[in-house]
């Protein structure tokens, strides 16, 4: 007897996506046979080995309408011609092939996971054709979805208010962390004597807050700014770094899997969550980072936005600044590094702030939306 098969599709290259490599995984103890599709592009890394299959498309187009419209067309036929009793659709961005491949596979149950407020995000701002555009596939689509569920629930909020539909939250939060399993900074090659900044993230991006937190350490002594992941914010960060002759305070990783990632995450001492509310997108975030850094047991410092402050108050595990800016950012970083007593006490309630704020909490929902075919 075949397994049921889900195809879960994204519009990114597989390599750092851990919310859905999280999703396949559960998946697959709920007895799927499970299929994750994604694009190869041209400086993407091989993937390590996973549980699951996994498949790439090479494109043409990388980016804009071509890439989009061409990514969509693969899609749709793809998903036509292969089997499936399940399609998961992750962001606005993979759903029109997904909704009209289930056209043709009417038995087939398709599911929607938006990771983000999508028509709200920055690169769409300012753009009123494009955002016009995206606008009008989530108008035609969203209503006609029997299974949604999103990232937390001021955007579950937002949708179920526009569109009348029970939208369900599964939280981008991290599994618990195996603290035994970590290396020494030595082993990473970070400085034992320093105390260290980080910010990391997959979307490193302009209104995130790097900027703030390169010129924040400016003046600060004894510290290093890790900055590790990737981002457009990356490159003129760089270039800034090198030329006002900051690198032996401000050091660049690129982006890595995440039990890597964690490893630097854990060898930090304090981690910065610094998003602006410049666009709903960004205002109503609750990035993975935040999670990341409370089971690495390190403090956050954050900006006041409501998912993130709310979790950084409720569970005691950093200060959450009243606005962005270097002075104060560079006020707090001092604070902190110079409270021996506050540190500790904070990185105790991230201890106590993991085992409730976890993946494995998260999963219950998930039961209800996959129930296990085994």
């Amino acid at each position: 007897m075949k397994r049921s098969k889900v195809i879960v599709s994204v519009t990114n290259d597989l390599y750092t996506d851990n919310r859905v490599n999280k999703v396949c995984l559960f998946l697959q103890k709920q007895g799927y046979d499970v299929l994750l599709v994604g694009r190869r592009k041209k400086d993407s890394k091989d993937l390590a080995v996973r549980p699951y299959a996994t498949k790439r498309f090479r494109l043409i187009f990388e980016k804009g309408f071509l890439f989009y419209a061409t990514y969509n067309f693969r899609l749709f036929w793809f998903l036509v011609f292969n089997r499936a009793e399940l399609l998961l659709s992750n962001d606005l961005d993979t759903l029109p092939a997904n909704y009209l491949a289930n056209k043709f596979k009417r038995s087939c149950r398709l599911v929607y996971d938006t990771h983000e407020y999508f028509t709200e995000v920055p690169e769409l701002q300012g753009r009123p054709f494009v955002k016009g555009f995206w606008e009008r596939i989530e108008n035609w689509i969203f209503p006609k979805l029997e299974t949604v569920y999103t990232v937390n629930n001021s955007i579950a909020n937002i949708y179920s208010e526009k569109y009348k539909k029970d939208v369900k939250v599964v939280r981008n939060v991290s599994p618990k962390w195996n603290s035994a399993s970590r290396k020494t900074r030595q082993e990473l090659g970070l400085p034992e004597d320093k105390f260290i900044i980080l910010l990391q993230g997959a979307g490193i991006n302009v209104d995130r807050g790097a900027e703030e937190a390169v010129e924040a350490v400016r003046g600060l002594h004894n510290v290093l700014l890790l900055i590790l992941g990737d981002g457009d914010a990356v490159p003129h960060l760089k270039t800034h770094v090198a030329s006002n002759s900051l690198s032996d305070i401000i050091m660049f990783l690129p982006k890595k899997p995440y039990f890597e990632m964690m490893q630097y995450t854990a060898c930090a001492d304090l981690g910065l969550t610094l998003d602006k509310p410049s666009n709903l997108n960004y205002r109503f975030s609750l990035p993975n980072k935040l999670f990341d850094y409370i089971h690495a047991g390190i403090p956050v410092i954050c900006t006041d936005l409501p998912e993130v402050a709310g979790i950084v108050r409720k569970h005691e595990v950093g200060v959450v600044l009243n606005d962005l800016t270097v002075s104060d950012l560079r006020n707090q970083i001092s604070i902190l590094q110079n409270n021996s007593d506050k540190m500790v006490r904070l990185k105790a309630n991230c201890a106590i702030a993991a085992e409730k704020e976890c993946w494995e909490k998260e999963t219950e929902t998930l039961q209800l939306i996959y129930p296990n075919v085994d």
